[in-house]
């Protein structure tokens, strides 16, 4: 019997590291380890230090060779997927200038808006780049940055995303993918490169830049004699360009373009996404139209406050997280963090409908209900930019596939069962953005494709619960009040 072999794949999110050890020809889970990351900003800002990703990704390695048992000689690939669109920016020995801009800082609001209107508006940048700027996209957070620090932006060597600063650390080269790269909003998905007139409009010099590797499954190089002694593995283990979390997600449940939006995926984390792959380039300012990590597209709308700011409603009202009841009359829009879509970058949480016998438990539920019924509106906008009714039976019985944290979430997953009316699968693997970054490495291993051998694996398959009836009541509460309080939102109710 051969030797076994087994894969890491780093999640690098916006609150932690974890390191998935993975029995490369099973797809087995062996182990995983775990390390978290600080967030720091107010008043929009939200920034963490990228020394602290790269000494958590080595923290996570360590926990999960220890967790697995896995010797590390069995280790032959690692690829890290990371969270979309922060701003890292670098000296010329490689270290960060300042702490990273995150997706959810949004600062740069006023610079994404200036963008749309100077490159055209809205279509003109879907049909270049696929989407649209928002406080989130790190064009934005680049003009942001030249008009605030502009001694910084002038003096940077280098600029890369999260998942690119990582890989380069463990490569030394500087190599990103075209699914993160495609939330740059300096990539073309209609070219599948970056783009010379939007640089130009940023004041960005492509040499500052990484390599767009052909897939996230490239191999970028071996760890450096640094790296491997850092991480206590092989000098030889084969290094993935690796990808943008929700592209390794779709990775590790086998989305690879089959279909246009067979199987949509809701991931419920720090923030709401909603996805599916494509063979269409999507082209629509309703979402954005990113490119996956294997040559296919990534149509996804995504909102800022999910798992994160329901903890926090759970906190302020003393009750733990499942110590909730439907809302009865209360609406609460829980965008403690401004919201991307809707787009209302500045906004703040509403709540209304309060009565004498309104319970704490009820505006618990209500702010899950708040939560799960955006990220559900923002998936009727993606079903409708993609030519798909959302209220034709066909596609409301698809089965909605949930990941992320809140999956794990008894109260979650009820939730979105109520005000969905769809089946809903929880895949087994618990860990998609994880196992998607262990086909990516594993890919780079052996030169495999990593759609396939997620496939291979069976990470998608889990168990289907069925339909409940549509809580429709809930839903026409909450969509009138977001009707009314779009502009009160920004400025007072």
């Amino acid at each position: 019997m051969p030797p076994r072999t087994v894969v890491i794949g780093v999640d690098s999110s916006t609150q932690s590291t974890k390191a998935a050890f993975v029995d490369a020809a099973s797809g087995r889970l062996l182990g995983v380890g775990r390390a978290p990351h600080v967030v720091h900003g107010e008043a929009g800002a939200r920034e963490s230090d990228p020394e602290l990703w790269w000494r958590a990704l080595r923290a996570a390695v360590a926990a999960g060779l220890k967790a697995s048992g896995v010797a590390a000689s069995a280790v032959t690939g690692i690829a890290v997927a990371g969270q979309q669109h922060g701003l890292v920016v670098l000296d010329r020995s490689g270290r960060p200038m300042r702490p990273a801009m995150l997706w959810n800082d949004t600062r740069s609001a006023p610079q994404a808006a200036a963008l749309t209107e100077e490159f055209g508006g809205r279509d003109a940048w879907t049909a270049r780049t696929g989407s649209v700027p928002v406080a989130a996209v790190t064009a934005s957070k680049w003009r942001w940055l030249r008009e605030n620090e502009p001694a910084v932006a002038a003096s940077a060597a280098a600029v890369r995303l999260p998942h690119d600063f990582l890989t380069e650390r463990l490569t030394g080269v500087a190599a990103t993918d075209p699914g993160d790269a495609s939330g740059t909003g300096w990539y073309s998905t209609a070219t599948g490169a970056y783009d010379p007139v939007l640089l130009e409009l940023l004041g960005l010099d492509a040499a500052l830049l990484p390599e767009v590797a052909g897939t996230g499954g490239t191999r970028v190089g071996p760890l450096t004699a640094g790296a491997a002694d850092a991480l206590g593995l092989p000098a030889t283990t084969a290094v993935a360009a690796g990808t943008g979390d929700n592209m390794s997600a779709a990775v590790g449940l086998g989305l690879g373009g089959a279909g246009l939006l067979d199987h949509p995926v809701l991931s419920l984390g720090t923030s709401g996404t909603v996805f599916a792959a494509s063979r269409t380039r999507p082209a629509s300012a309703a979402l954005s139209g990113f490119a996956a990590t294997d040559g296919t597209y990534l149509p996804l709308a995504c909102t800022l406050n999910c798992t994160l700011a329901v903890d926090k409603v759970a906190a302020l009202l003393g009750l733990d997280r499942d110590d909730a009841s439907p809302g009865g009359e209360a609406v609460l829009l829980p965008y403690l963090d401004g919201e991307r879509t809707p787009d209302l970058p500045t906004a703040a949480g509403l709540l209304t409908g309060l009565r004498h016998d309104t319970t704490p438990r009820q505006l618990l539920g209500a702010a899950y209900e708040g939560a799960v019924v955006t990220v559900l509106r923002a998936l009727d906008e993606l079903l409708g930019a993609c030519g798909l009714d959302p209220a034709d039976p066909g596609v409301a019985a698809r089965p909605l596939r949930l990941i992320g944290g809140g999956a794990r979430g008894r109260t979650w997953v009820e939730t979105v069962r109520r005000l969905s009316g769809r089946p809903v699968i929880v895949p087994g693997g618990g860990e998609p953005v994880a196992l998607g970054a262990a086909a990516l490495a594993a890919a780079a291993a052996t030169g495999g494709d990593p759609v396939t051998i997620a496939t291979g694996w069976r990470t998608d398959e889990g168990a289907q619960l069925p339909p409940v009836p549509r809580d429709s009541t809930t839903w026409d509460r909450i969509g009138s009040v977001l009707e009314r309080a779009s502009g009160p939102l920004l400025g007072g109710f």
